[in-house]
C-alpha cells in the first residue's frame, strides 16, 4: 500500500465529486486538517471510513488501496463493443467482469490494538485471498510522563513464530537534535503492502512492536508491545 498514492487518489476522488476539503471532512465528521493529512500521505482514514468511502463513491476497496481506477480502460472498450455485439452479449460480459472482481478484490479488515497498558495503538490488517497489508499509526505512550531527551530511537515491527522473531519493518529517528518519546511516536507510521502471510496465520501477540530508546549516556530503554486482533480471520 503506497500511502502517498492513496492520498493523491483521495484528492482526485474529492475533486471529481466537486467537494472541498471541508465538505469532505463534514461528510465523515472529521476536521479538514485530517482530510489534508490524508491527501498529503501523512495519515490514513480509519477502517470504517475507508469502507464508507468505497460505498459512497462507488469505488472498490482494491482501487482505494492501490490508489488508481482499475476500470477506465475497460469502460472505453465496452463502449466500442456496443456497436459490435448485441445488448444481451454486452450484459453477459459486464456480469462476468463484476463476478470476477467481486471474488478477487473483496477486502476484509481486522483491527490491531495494543495488548500493553502503557501504549495506545491504532492499526489494521487489510486482506483478501490474494494479498494482505498491515497499517499501523497513532502510537501513543500513556505509561507516565517520560521527559527524557533521547538521542536515538527506533521502533521495529516484528512477527513472532515458533519463538523466532522476524523483522518486518522499522522506523528510526534521523534528526540531529535529541527528541522525547512522545514526539517521536507522533511521526511513526507503518505501511506494509503485499505482506507474505495471509491473515489467517495471525493470532494475538504474533505481531509485536519494539521501541529502543537511547539517551545521551547511552542507556537503552526497551519497550515490547504485543499487538492483538479484534477476532480471527476467516479466510482459509
Amino acid at each position: 500500500m503506497n500511502q502517498q498514492k492513496f492520498g493523491k487518489f483521495i484528492k482526485e476522488i474529492r475533486k471529481k465529486n466537486n467537494l472541498t476539503q471541508k465538505q469532505l471532512a463534514d461528510k465523515y465528521n472529521v476536521t479538514y486538517q485530517a482530510v489534508s493529512k490524508w491527501e498529503n500521505g501523512k495519515n490514513m482514514p480509519d477502517t470504517y471510513l475507508i469502507r464508507q468511502m468505497s460505498k459512497d463513491f462507488n469505488i472498490s476497496l482494491d482501487e482505494l488501496f492501490d490508489g488508481e481506477f482499475k476500470n477506465e480502460n475497460n469502460k472505453k472498450s465496452n463502449n466500442k463493443m456496443i456497436f459490435i455485439f448485441s445488448i444481451i452479449s454486452f450484459i453477459l460480459l459486464i456480469l462476468l467482469v463484476i463476478f470476477f472482481l467481486s471474488r478477487n478484490n473483496d477486502f476484509s479488515f481486522k483491527t490491531l490494538s495494543s495488548n500493553c497498558t502503557n501504549f495506545n495503538i491504532s492499526g489494521n490488517i487489510a486482506y483478501n485471498k490474494n494479498k494482505s497489508a498491515i497499517y499501523i499509526s497513532n502510537i501513543k505512550y500513556c505509561g507516565g510522563n517520560d521527559i527524557t531527551n533521547y538521542k536515538d530511537i527506533e521502533c521495529v515491527l516484528y512477527e513472532y513464530s515458533n519463538d523466532t522473531a522476524k523483522r518486518i519493518s522499522s522506523y528510526k529517528y534521523n534528526g540531529d537534535k535529541e527528541i522525547k518519546l512522545e514526539d517521536f511516536l507522533q511521526e511513526v507510521t507503518f505501511t506494509i503492502d503485499d505482506y507474505e502471510n495471509s491473515c489467517k496465520n495471525y493470532q494475538d501477540n504474533t505481531l509485536n512492536l519494539k521501541i529502543l530508546a537511547t539517551d545521551k549516556e547511552n542507556k537503552v530503554i526497551t519497550y515490547d508491545i504485543p499487538l492483538k486482533l479484534d477476532d480471527k480471520c476467516p479466510i482459509k
